[in-house]
């Protein structure tokens, strides 16, 4: 009669980690550095916002009109990235749902991240399918304009009483019809069962500049500015969320002044703050250390740093833009750097065409290297050419290996440069300047 296989080797013996009774667990919780790991992540919300006690009386005036039972105010909120924009609406707006209640209040707050969405059209899409089940979701394309703002109004209305409707990252959308639409769904009679208010969130300091005038006056809308945080405010708001993360002297003298630091020196960003107190954290962990110490910050920030250019260089970048520096980084791979100007253009044409792209022009190139090293992803050198005049040379000033990784649409789109082979995941290859899209290779 055949026995049953007991999970252990050929010999009958267990395995080291097969988890019988009398075996320890391989994972075994590690509370050394934190006790809620949580409190440092970016979905946290805090039941309390430290250093923006004027900004959040501003917000609760605009607000005030929903408790009266009136039509709500249109309210935009702006401030530059990590400055509390979007974790103030949250709490404000949770709040309000509260008070709402208690006074008997229809109320419905319907919050819509618009990043990623570019169209007036794709935001509308997303609130109509925001109220409708699984199964009668609108697709993202192939409806006319009229026909997703029909249905918008119709389950704005069955949904009735007062709404907000909440659009984060307002900016993202290129035109201003959904904004013209709402402002004026009232008035025109496209809704009648509800009262409607819109949130707009935005990290542009001149969004409301760009809209059009008679957008604008429809809209008559309140304004919140948030601005960046000072040093002793970023430590505060470390403060709190360290109390609630780590252990009690897990943290180093020192170490949330430096955290704190960093943030202010980059526009006042409590977001970027709080991940390098997290990486920080996390190093410390990782180390088995039972404290987080000034050069766990350190080495944190380089990685954090890092993170912040491959992400800038995929979301930041044009198509162009990202061509030339993929020029200058197989250049770099083939240690041909610092690359003249000249260099780089007929590096970037290869890769222009091998993408089936029209490429610009050299000086055009010339633009697009500049905006690049002030982003501090490229350092510009001015050489003498004696007779000939100057020229300047250029070298990216990180690791091809993380430049490549924010530049995974263009390696998609373009191929696979032969020099950069050794630093990305490629089958195929061959000699010289080679690409390769699919299966077919273009030298």
């Amino acid at each position: 009669m055949p026995q049953e296989n007991s999970g252990g080797d050929s010999d009958g013996n267990p395995h080291p980690n097969s988890g019988t009774p009398d075996s320890a667990p391989l994972f075994t919780p590690d509370t050394n550095v934190y006790k809620n790991r949580d409190a440092v992540k970016d979905s946290y919300s805090p039941d309390k916002i430290v250093g923006r006690d004027d900004e959040i009386e501003d917000y609760m005036q605009s607000l005030q009109p929903v408790i009266n039972g009136e039509e709500p105010d249109n309210i935009f909120v702006y401030g530059k990235t990590g400055v509390g924009k979007t974790a103030v609406t949250e709490y404000l707006t949770n709040e309000l749902s509260q008070s709402a209640s208690h006074y008997d209040i229809d109320l419905s707050i319907l919050t819509i991240s618009c990043k990623g969405a570019n169209t007036s059209y794709q935001t509308a899409i997303r609130l109509v399918n925001e109220r409708r089940s699984s199964d009668e979701q609108l697709s993202q394309a192939g409806h006319a304009e009229w026909k997703v703002y029909d249905a918008l109004w119709e389950e704005l209305d069955a949904l009735g009483g007062t709404i907000l409707i909440v659009l984060d990252e307002i900016d993202n959308i290129r035109d201003d019809e959904l904004l013209y639409q709402l402002s004026r769904a009232r008035s025109e009679n496209n809704i009648t069962e509800c009262k409607l208010g819109v949130i707009g969130i935005s990290n542009d300091l001149t969004y409301r500049d760009r809209l059009n005038a008679e957008v604008r006056s429809s809209l008559g809308e309140k304004t919140v500015f948030f601005p960046p945080y000072d040093a002793n405010e970023l430590r505060d708001v470390l403060q709190r969320r360290a109390n609630l993360a780590f252990q009690d002297g897990a943290l180093a003298p020192g170490v949330l002044q430096l955290c704190a630091a960093f943030g202010a020196k980059d526009s006042g960003d409590a977001r970027k703050a709080i991940t390098l107190l997290r990486e920080s954290g996390d190093l410390a962990r990782n180390e088995n250390a039972d404290q987080v110490t000034e050069d766990h910050v350190e080495r944190a920030r380089e990685t954090v740093e890092t993170e912040e250019v491959v992400e800038g260089i995929g979301e930041n970048l044009s198509e162009n833009e990202q061509l030339t520096l993929y020029a200058l980084a197989t250049l770099t791979a083939q240690s041909a750097t610092p690359a003249r100007t000249r260099r780089v253009y007929e590096r970037y044409t290869q890769l222009a065409n091998a993408a089936g792209r029209e490429p610009v022009s050299n000086r055009r190139i010339r633009d697009f290297l500049a905006e690049l090293e002030s982003m501090n992803i490229v350092q510009q050198q001015q050489q003498s050419g004696g007779t000939n005049g100057n020229y300047n040379e250029h070298e990216i000033v990180h690791d091809v290996d993380d430049v490549l990784r924010g530049l995974t649409e263009v390696l998609e789109a373009v191929g696979v440069h032969d020099s950069v082979t050794q630093h990305v995941t490629f089958h195929g290859g061959g000699d010289g300047d080679t690409f390769t899209t699919g299966t077919n290779t273009t030298s």
